[in-house]
């Protein structure tokens, strides 16, 4: 049974209501503001109202402030492509250009650790899921077509996050979000083929220590019947 599962059988009971009442223009003066709180006993009524504290009110204001504390904020980084921030809806999409990047793996693939040439590459963040894929080219356009990330720990553009240990930044600003995701793929160890599947037209392996002194050959990309417009539609 998944978290929103469990929420869903939940059963919601009111204990309280909050009520704001506005003075209009009277002996009283205009525009004041009142709220008092009605608690909710069990059969559902609202009983004798009483002032909302300054307690009360911080109490809310702080759950609301928890809740929302991770929401990214500042400078839109030049390499994102989409980003919604509405809970619920969160979803960011962005690129890395072409370069290298150094990169870990299990004892059991026989590939040293080391710095190796990778593609350009496109990260989808929905929730807690990262999707990874690869385009050709320097940066890609709405019309560029998407590649399988040519990387192990990927099943089909699904990745399996391993073993890095990272905790969120508390100041989570848009590029801290971007490094925090990215941190979560490149520093986790590098352990088996996604599905059991190649997701390069050669053994990856061999592509991969290919690429360790040598520019990603993009021949080696297997192509996705997809477009990066399709991602951010």
């Amino acid at each position: 049974m998944n978290e929103l599962t469990n929420k869903l059988q939940q059963v919601m009971v009111p204990k309280a209501a909050l009520i704001a009442y506005e003075y209009h223009e009277n002996h009283y003066g205009s525009g004041m503001h009142y709220l008092e709180l009605r608690p909710i006993n069990d059969r559902g009524r609202m009983e004798a109202a009483m002032p909302v504290t300054y307690e009360f009110m911080d109490s809310l204001v702080e759950s609301y402030t928890d809740d929302r504390r991770n929401v990214p904020h500042g400078k839109i980084p030049a390499n994102m492509l989409w980003c919604d921030t509405r809970k619920g809806h969160e979803r960011y999409i962005w690129y890395n250009p072409p370069g290298k990047r150094q990169m870990f793996f299990a004892g059991s693939l026989n590939i040293p650790d080391g710095t190796f040439h990778v593609p350009g590459v496109i990260y989808k963040v929905s929730g807690d899921r990262l999707d990874i894929f690869s385009y050709k080219g320097e940066k890609p356009a709405e019309n560029s077509p998407l590649f399988l990330a040519p990387f192990f720990n990927v099943t089909g553009s699904s990745v399996c996050l391993g073993n890095a240990a990272l905790t969120p930044p508390e100041d989570m600003t848009f590029s801290k979000l971007l490094e925090y995701w990215e941190k979560r793929f490149w520093l986790s160890e590098f352990s088996h083929l996604g599905g059991n599947r190649n997701p390069t037209e050669s053994n990856l392996v061999s592509v991969t220590e290919k690429a360790r002194a040598n520019p990603f050959d993009e021949n080696e990309l297997k192509p996705m019947n997809k477009q990066l417009k399709d991602l951010l539609a």
